[in-house]
Order: C-alpha cells, then structure tokens, then sequence
C-alpha cells in the first residue's frame, strides 16, 4: 500500500429495492460515498449483493443504477482497483461489468495479503456447516444449464419475474436479522474457525448477513460483516495497520 492510502470494503447495497424512488436515494448516498473516498482509496472491495438482482443477456442488462456503474467506471479509470464479489441476489453476473468497469469478478472466497496482514474474504452465502437447502441451490443456479434457460425468456419478462420473487426477500421487506445468535450459532462465524485451524488469517471479511458485527475470534483474528445499506450504511476501510468498520451518515 502507498503512504497514506486505505482500501475499503462495503455490500449488500441491494439497489432496486424496495421500489425504484428508494432505491435511487440510496444509490445516491453511495454514490456520495465513493465519492468522498476516492482521495485516498488505492482499492475498493464490493463483496456481494450489490444489486438486488442482475442478469446479463448477450445485448441486454437490467435497466437503471446508472449513477453507480458510471462512478465505479470512474474510479477505476482513474487508476483505483475495484474488486467485485457475486452474492446470492447478482449471482448471473458475467463480463458486462468486467468489460465496462474495468473490475475484478470473484465467484469464491479469496485471501489477500495486504500490508503485513492476511485477509480472507467473501460474500459469505453458502458458507459454514449448514444451510444444506441453500447450497443445493446455490449449485443449481450456478450451473450453466438454469442460465442458458433463463436466457432464452424475452428480458422484459424474465427480468419483471426474477424482480417479482426478489420483492419477496426479508431486505425488501423491511426485515431485519439483526440479533446476534451467538458464536457457536453464527455460521460464517463457524466457518471463519474452521478456516483458522488450517490457515493464520488476521480478518475474516463478509456481507450476507446484513448484520454489522465486529468480534475478535481466536488469538488474533477478526471476523467482521460489512452489514448492508439499506438500513445501516456500514463499511470497513484498513488504513495499512488497523481495520475498522464505520458508518457512513
């Protein structure tokens, strides 16, 4: 990392819920953000969720969220790597936003050395010792045969269905898992401590959860969860030596 440079790490932005007045408000305050950030930022990581849902046809992507994919365009122009993790709700997308952004696409949990601390990092959906229905889906959807025929329904009805079953998810609902289950029934939490026994990682990153949390786990390991903005407006950003998870007002 350069002199007083910082990455920082954000998702669950869910843009296009609950409906497009709100979600333009808040693609505007993120907007705003990124903006403010990007004095200092060398690298920016997006892990997961960024939309509420997306999929890309060979000619056509979802309407809107021009605000956002013009300044992440921006900012990766002006030299700023932008690092883009696929969650369960933008799990289809492929290389529109490689191609035009200019980000990195990561489909799995990467670590990262950065500074002199080791990263793992990840959306989080799928992970730990349970959620066996999940999975079995999560393998389904990211088959190539369900998205060759999804492609195959004209977008103006494939994206209006795909938009009608997200509106049924607990973020478009106003729902909010914001109770803290505890360490041995936390699965990413369950999924950082396997990890550990294998590996020495110093933070355990994710979104998914919706919940920001912060809590040491092991003798010198962090497991964070970025929360999500639509409620929170949570981020994390490391400075070369400390992380922190912050709220953006």
């Amino acid at each position: 990392m350069k002199p007083g440079s910082k990455i920082y790490f954000a998702s669950d932005f869910h843009l296009g819920v609950p409906d497009y007045e709100r979600s333009l408000v808040r693609e505007k305050r993120i907007v705003r953000w990124l903006e403010e950030i990007r004095k200092d930022a060398s690298e920016i990581y997006l892990l997961g969720d960024v939309f509420d849902f997306w999929f890309e046809y060979g000619k056509v992507v979802p309407r809107g969220f021009v605000r956002l994919l013009g300044k992440l365009a921006e900012l990766s122009d002006s030299g700023i790597k932008i690092h883009y993790f696929t969650g369960n709700h933008d799990i289809w997308v492929f290389d529109y936003l490689p191609q035009e952004l200019g980000v990195q696409i990561y489909r799995e949990p990467v670590i990262r050395e950065i500074g002199n601390k080791k990263f793992y990092l990840g959306h989080g959906d799928g992970l730990g010792p349970k959620d066996k229905g999940f999975k079995f889906l999560k393998s389904i959807y990211t088959s190539s045969l369900p998205q060759w025929l999804f492609a195959r329904i004209h977008p103006n009805f494939g994206l209006r269905f795909a938009q009608y079953w997200s509106k049924k998810s607990r973020i478009n609902n106003g729902t909010r898992d914001e109770k803290f289950h505890g360490e041995e029934n936390e699965w990413l939490v369950l999924h950082s401590k396997e990890i550990l026994l294998k590996e020495d990682i110093d933070y355990f990153i994710f979104g998914h959860r919706h919940l920001p949390i912060d809590m040491k786990i092991g003798e010198k390991s962090r497991y964070v969860n970025l929360g999500e903005w639509v409620n929170y407006n949570t981020y994390a950003v490391f400075d070369g030596t400390e992380l922190e998870l912050k709220t953006y007002k």
